[in-house]
């Protein structure tokens, strides 16, 4: 035995719990062909050894490296400025290392760098990859389909869905509900700012606050495009009050962008929700609660929808059968003082 003076080995745990070397290696790596028996006893050697397993040498073994990539195709300051993203990148990284698994970030800074992703994603660097919100023109969603690669969709890609895994929340019912809870209210001139043209999220909440106001004349003169940032919404509510001095409410598509939505009604003199009723989107804890007036929001829920994503992605490295499709996760509307 190698124990005295170095790092437990293989044959440390082998010989410890009884069995051959082949036995505790396929133990250790969770391989179906070791009885219940002998897996309790490798368990126990590891345990009492404080046996670490060669990382390299496993992925010898398993054809896996214990690393998953999150890619995200957005500008370095919006990743750091939207709390949403943030808050994905810190769902993902606790699931991910709670099942033994190591977070890959790689982020798009140049039109180069897709390539660049591309080429690692498929250097046999990350046993799968979670691909969030791409926009309109982005050539990495394209390329990481094409890859031999196990690769969740987080949103909608602007490329055909046939044959892709797909995690994304309710937008087109999350801006019906918002607007429809604002018409409840006795408004009656309900405007939205929007998200950018590019993404599906912005579209698609937009579509739903079409859905609930109807075609008409006016429909179109109110509805004016943000950036989901809070100057975006600032910028897009003042353009609205000057074309629209009638409105009585907004739907912003995000909640930075109704924090800056209120800023501009403040700043006009109008007065929320007495004079301006306010619905944003996201509900994230560190922006809606300490709005001012508490933002009501629709509430998505980045870590649900980041646990079913890492879980489609851990049964598709794993080999399981899934059917390719889009899973459409609830949203819910959360009242507080804005409306």
């Amino acid at each position: 035995m190698s124990m005295p003076g170095g790092r437990p080995t293989l044959e440390d745990v082998a010989a410890r719990a009884g069995v051959s070397r082949a036995t505790a290696s396929r133990a250790i790596n969770d391989s179906p062909r070791v009885s219940p028996e002998a897996r309790r006893q490798v368990d126990a050697a590891v345990r009492e050894l404080g046996y670490v397993p060669n990382r390299a040498a496993r992925t010898l073994v398993t054809r896996r490296t214990g690393a998953i990539a999150l890619v995200l195709s957005e500008p370095e300051d919006k990743f750091f400025d939207d709390p949403f993203f943030a808050a994905t990148v810190r769902i993902v990284s606790q699931h991910l290392s709670a099942g033994d698994s190591q977070l890959v970030l790689l982020m798009v800074h140049r039109p180069d760098d897709h390539a660049r992703i591309a080429r690692y994603l498929a250097g046999g660097h990350v046993d799968g990859a979670l691909v969030l919100a791409p926009h309109r023109g982005d050539p990495l969603p394209a390329a990481v389909r094409d890859l031999p690669l196990p690769v969740v969709f987080g949103g909608r890609p602007w490329i055909s869905e046939r044959g892709l895994h797909l995690v994304d929340h309710d937008n087109v019912g999350g801006g019906r509900l918002a607007t429809e809870h604002l018409l409840s209210l006795g408004r009656r001139a309900v405007v939205t700012v929007t998200g950018p043209r590019d993404e599906h999220a912005g579209l698609e909440r937009l579509r739903g606050w079409r859905e609930a106001v109807g075609d008409g004349e006016a429909t179109a003169a109110r509805s004016e495009p943000g950036d989901f940032t809070e100057a975006g919404g600032e910028r897009a509510m003042a353009a609205l009050l000057a074309r629209v001095p009638e409105l009585d409410a907004v739907f912003a598509a995000n909640d930075l962008m109704a924090v800056g939505a209120l800023r501009a009604l403040r700043t006009a003199g109008r007065r929320v929700p007495a004079d301006v009723a306010v619905v944003g989107f996201d509900d994230h804890p560190a922006v809606a609660p300490h709005a001012d007036p508490p933002l009501t929001a629709i509430r998505q829920d980045p870590a649900l929808r980041t646990v079913h994503m890492v879980a489609l992605l851990h049964r598709l490295i794993a080999g399981d059968r899934v059917a390719p499709g889009r899973e459409v996760l609830p949203v819910e509307l959360v009242r507080r003082e804005s409306a």
